[in-house]
């Protein structure tokens, strides 16, 4: 069975609110994130994007946000943890991998890049989940991004 954690970066129901951009993503534990921006965080188009994610009956853990309200009818099983309560653990269910991504992303953009566009925003997304998910490769990245082309 898969541990995922589940998080959308902003808790918003459109793309872009107040200025704000949201992305959300999928982690799995001491695994691969996939990150992306969602055309909106209403459970019928975060559903599809965990369902294409994660494997049936795995452990999807997630927060508090209304849209997850229906994975257990997906096939998963779905604990949450209460980060407005101040709850970041419970037992095994926490998001903490999924955040570790989002505070690279969010320290690559603001360090490196300082700013981007909602247009070149995916971009940065993919590049800081290919990092992300070659962070523990033994041969250089540069080598790994080479071999690619």
């Amino acid at each position: 069975m898969r541990l995922i954690s589940v998080l959308a970066s902003q808790a918003s129901v459109d793309v872009v609110l107040a200025g704000k951009m949201v992305v959300f993503g999928v982690a799995q534990r001491k695994g691969n994130v996939s990150a992306s921006i969602p055309t909106s965080l209403k459970s019928s188009v975060v559903i599809p994007l965990i369902k294409k994610r994660a494997r049936p009956k795995s452990k999807v853990y997630t927060d508090e946000f209304p849209a997850y309200d229906y994975l257990n009818e997906h096939d998963f099983k779905h604990e949450r943890v209460h980060h407005t309560a101040k709850v970041w653990v419970v037992g095994d269910a926490h998001t903490n991998t999924i955040e570790g991504f989002w505070g690279a992303l969010k320290r690559g953009i603001n360090g490196v890049y300082h700013a981007v566009s909602l247009r070149h925003l995916q971009g940065y997304i993919n590049e800081y989940s290919f990092r992300y998910n070659h962070r523990g490769d033994d041969k250089p990245l540069f080598k790994t991004i080479l071999e690619r082309v």
